[in-house]
């Protein structure tokens, strides 16, 4: 996860047929995540969407500086 998505946790990610999914897009706080999110429903009343607060994968830091 690079520095820049680590500002922006929140993401809305729209829902695709067969488990896949889009991120649609990165918000600092939670708050501008919903008001984005309302306004593409509707925009797109018959997409899915969910918000989702993006953490990252921390093992994946800690095995990197292990190995250094």
């Amino acid at each position: 996860m690079t520095y820049s998505e680590r500002l922006y946790p929140w993401v809305i990610m729209r829902l695709l047929p067969e488990m896949q999914r889009v991120v649609v897009g990165r918000f600092r706080n939670r708050s501008d995540a919903e008001g984005h999110l309302t306004a593409l429903k509707l925009l797109m009343p018959d997409a899915k969407f969910v918000i989702v607060f993006d953490v990252g994968n921390p093992m994946d830091e800690e095995s990197l500086e292990e190995e250094s």
